[in-house]
């Protein structure tokens, strides 16, 4: 195994330093958490008979005895979701499978789970980013009754995951383990489904045969199968080590995922009993680091360059946008999974999946080996894959070679030398970028702006020809303090067919894209919003700007001082229209203390003042030198 790549123990070392007072207050806090005594001896006898009125009679008799562990579990279970449909049946599972060790579970509370695929373009999407925060507010009001001694938490997609990791950190005193439900089987070959999306966009096909389209790839129980937010989430809480190993793609309703989500809960129960495996101490700034790392590995979703803020916050640890450039810039891509390539995950499990990713990042220095896990300590038991044998769940070692190399590659040959997320900066401020699966002629796009204030205006001006050219389409007020920054996925298929047409297209916006942003290059996450007066919000119609990924240069050309012109107000009527409706009237608190995309788009966890979190950036600094040695 190779010494840590030093550009990997630069930046930790960095994260570790600028993270001092927040880490240490952190650990204080959960130290004291935890020397407060189980729950079930510090409550009172009519608190703890309140906790059990509801169980069954064997499950009373041991929490009478006042010895043995109690797991809450924290579900995120609805039926709309194909991806949490199977959490139906799994506190049964984990009730009966703790029973076996003399212990009780116990559901402690429910999340709430929104599907971003029903909400895409819809008013409901500017919800999907605050319900985050909502779910770890959840979290913690369903383990604050303080009766548990170990936590499992059910969550798959995108904001959910993110979330009940936020609020889990709460209790970081407790072990916790996260059991995911697995993705559907495969539908018809995502490249297909581009296409009638492509076809639709531009009136070629009916809805009639979109819909059909759309049902072959969404068609079971079981997490959308392209690499986006969700199977992202599984991936990175596998590398974090609150996964039992190799447990993220195995399929809904089989016999392996039952005695997954079974061994789940004993191993919850085992940590309680060993005293051993606080979320606090498997979550700190070398986890974090390696989550990063993993996510850029794998061509992972951009939402993370948010999420991960405010989820290494939650720990205390002090993350921003230089430390994924800079470690995008070492790390190597090593798979290709739709929209980075052909594959869906199910392939890429087939080709050697999670377990041989961790092998080859940790066997070449790129990730921490030396971490704490709920297996223990060190990265190693994630090299194994579980197994049925004759009904029994046993583990062997993963693959040592890819089985495919059109989609899984080793460190000594990967797809990329970089990762493929960068910082991109300039006068129109700081964005990311995912350029995996942006081919190298179209990482740099010099056109007049076109400006936007919706996704609609710009699906129009598509539909009416009016972006039949080389153009860097321009959406602004879509941050979080403007309407919650909804994904804007619904442009990406307009966007394709004018980069087919041979148009030279980029997209800015200080929104957000989804998180199987694709193949045309987009700054994103684009901080400060246009909201907060923002250099987005001095941009105008014919605008020439530069988006150059190779380079990290996003800026206009020819205009001596952005800012010294008015800043563009948003209409009353695009105002209005995302203050009510849908809910959004109950979420105006939210967009008036949210903290800015760099800083995890929280109201949660912004970054504290004089963190260097809120410094303000020159547009020349921190470029990266890719020229570095991966």
């Amino acid at each position: 195994m190779k010494p840590l790549h030093p550009v990997v123990a630069e930046v930790t070392d960095r994260i570790r330093s600028r993270s001092a007072a927040t880490r240490a207050d952190y650990l204080r806090r959960m130290d004291a958490a935890g020397s407060d005594r189980p729950g079930r001896a510090k409550l009172s006898c009519a608190n703890w008979a309140h906790a059990f009125a509801g169980a069954p009679i064997r499950d009373k008799l041991t929490a009478m005895g006042g010895r043995e562990p109690n797991v809450g579990v924290v579900t995120a279970y609805n039926d709309m979701l194909s991806a949490h449909q199977p959490f139906e049946r799994f506190p049964q599972i984990l009730r009966d499978a703790v029973r076996e060790v003399n212990a009780t579970a116990q559901v402690a509370g429910g999340v709430p789970a929104m599907c971003d695929g029903v909400t895409q373009g819809r008013p409901g999407m500017e919800l999907s980013l605050f319900s985050r925060d909502v779910i770890a507010m959840s979290t913690a009001v369903a383990l604050t009754h303080d009766a548990f001694d170990a936590g499992v938490m059910l969550g798959v997609c995108d904001k959910i995951v993110p979330g009940l990791f936020m609020g889990a950190l709460a209790f970081g005193h407790l072990p916790v383990v996260f059991a995911p439900a697995g993705p559907m089987p495969s539908g018809i070959p995502n490249a297909e489904k581009a296409r009638v999306r492509a076809e639709y966009a531009q009136g070629k096909v009916d809805r009639a045969v979109l819909l059909e389209s759309e049902i072959g790839s969404y068609h079971s129980p079981g997490t959308c199968t392209f690499y986006g937010t969700a199977n992202s989430n599984q991936m990175m809480m596998e590398i974090a080590g609150l996964h039992l190993p190799s447990t993220a793609f195995v399929h809904p309703e089989t016999g392996l995922r039952d005695a997954l989500t079974a061994a789940a809960g004993k191993r919850a129960v085992a940590l309680a009993r060993e005293g051993g495996g606080r979320m606090a101490d498997v979550i700190d700034e070398r986890a974090v680091v390696n989550m990063i790392v993993a996510l850029l590995a794998t061509g992972g979703s951009t939402n993370h360059a948010i999420h991960l803020v405010a989820m290494a916050r939650a720990a205390g640890v002090l993350i921003d946008w230089t430390d994924m450039d800079q470690l995008s810039s070492v790390t190597p891509l090593l798979a290709r999974v739709y929209p980075n390539g052909s594959a869906d995950v199910n392939a890429f499990q087939a080709a050697g999946g999670v377990a041989f990713v961790t092998r080859e990042l940790a066997g070449n220095g790129h990730i921490h080996a030396d971490v704490t896990t709920i297996m223990g300590q060190g990265i190693h038991p994630y090299f194994q894959e579980p197994m049925l044998v004759d009904g029994d769940l046993v583990w062997k070692d993963g693959v040592r070679e890819s089985l495919d190399l059109d989609i899984l590659r080793p460190a000594s040959d990967p797809f990329a030398r970089d990762g493929g997320l960068r910082l991109v900066q300039g006068d129109l401020g700081r964005a990311v970028i995912k350029v995996s699966a942006v081919k190298p002629e179209n990482r740099i796009v010099e056109a007049p702006a076109a400006v936007f204030e919706t996704q609609e205006a710009a699906l129009e001006a598509f539909k009416a020809g009016k972006l039949d050219r080389d153009v860097v389409v321009v959406l602004r007020f879509q941050g979080p303090g403007a309407n919650g920054m909804p994904e804007l996925h619904s442009l990406s298929p307009a966007l394709s067919v004018l980069q087919d047409k041979g148009f030279r297209v980029a997209f800015v916006t200080d929104g957000r894209m989804s998180g199987a942003s694709g193949k045309t290059p987009a700054a994103i996450h684009v901080s400060p919003e246009a909201l907060a007066g923002g250099p987005l919000a001095h941009v105008r119609d014919g605008d020439l700007i530069r988006l150059d990924a190779d380079a990290g240069v996003l800026t206009t050309v020819g205009v001596a001082d952005l800012t010294a012109r008015p800043a563009a107000v948003r209409s009353d009527g695009n105002a209005a229209d995302s203050a009510w409706g849908y809910g959004r009237e109950l979420f105006g608190a939210f967009r008036h203390v949210v903290s800015t995309a760099e800083e995890g788009a929280s109201v949660c966890f912004g970054a504290p003042a004089g963190s260097p979190q809120r410094r303000d950036v020159p547009p020349d600094s921190n470029l990266v030198d890719r020229t570095v040695d991966a």
